[in-house]
């Protein structure tokens, strides 16, 4: 295996077997240059880069202990689950992790409107999130409300190879793609469908709707939605304005804490 591309210490683009893949092991890429062989048996995930193109996104973009926490995760997730997660939340977790820490070293806590029934229902799930905020302070000594245990377990939970009711999921789709197009809009900005920016987005979009299609919707305190709302004005008028037409085109009622959470999505895609 050549190396074509260092990512970070432990994350390179190599050539294998002809076809460019990303390499993931401890050290890989530390003292490294392009064209430098590495041994393949340091190498303990292996992805092909043109069906990963946004974890490359990503391990240019978040810092690096950010990614190899939530890695650590993962590999714990699946060894407590004994099983094997979807590959995709490589790049969900990940940057979900990153922005979490973003947000606590702001002094920005979110709280889980759900917390207690994700005790009840995911408690195996809940215990990995407890076990990934412990990992975090004792890692980078950033310490996570018990919210964010619960925000883990959601991700761990959605990412088990799975089935879902397609007939929601293309409904869904729909009014997501439908309140994208009006953030573009109102923002008068191009978004990359390939950005991890996007990606981030929508997922969170589609939690919104699940929420409000269920009358459930994150609690966030109103001194923080204040500031939210006043530091962030252009995006939270243009969350007010996806809530307006998600009410009127879909009978979709998305409460006022929902739209604390819309605007720093629209925030982070904003100022990119």
């Amino acid at each position: 295996m050549k190396i074509r591309k260092i990512l970070n210490n432990n994350a390179v683009i190599v050539m294998d077997e002809g076809e460019e893949k990303i390499a993931i092991g401890s050290s890989l890429g530390f003292d490294k240059q392009k064209n430098d062989v590495i041994n393949p048996q340091k190498v303990e995930k292996l992805f092909v880069l043109k069906e990963n193109e946004k974890l490359q996104q990503l391990l240019l973009r978040v810092p690096e202990e950010h990614f190899n926490l939530s890695e650590e995760i993962i590999t714990h997730a699946e060894k407590q689950l004994n099983t094997e997660l979807n590959e995709h939340i490589r790049v969900q977790l990940a940057d979900h992790i990153s922005f979490a820490i973003e947000r606590e070293q702001n002094g920005i806590q979110l709280k889980n409107a759900l917390l207690s029934e994700i005790k009840v229902l995911y408690r195996q799930e809940f215990d990995i999130g407890l076990w990934a905020i412990d990992h975090i302070k004792n890692e980078i000594r950033v310490e996570m409300p018990v919210d964010e245990a619960a925000f883990i377990a959601l991700y761990v939970h959605t990412m088990k190879i799975q089935g879902g009711d397609i007939h929601e999921t293309v409904r869904q789709t729909t009014m997501v793609q439908s309140m994208v197009k009006q953030i573009r809009e109102y923002l008068n900005i191009s978004i990359d469908m390939n950005d991890i920016s996007y990606e981030r987005l929508i997922t969170h979009l589609q939690f919104t709707l699940t929420r409000a299609k269920h009358q459930n919707s994150h609690i966030m305190d109103e001194d923080m939605f204040k500031m939210i709302r006043e530091k962030y004005a252009i995006s939270y008028h243009c969350a007010r304005k996806v809530a307006e037409e998600a009410s009127a085109s879909y009978g979709i009622y998305l409460p006022e804490e929902e739209l604390g959470y819309i605007t720093l999505h629209i925030e982070r895609l904003r100022t990119q």
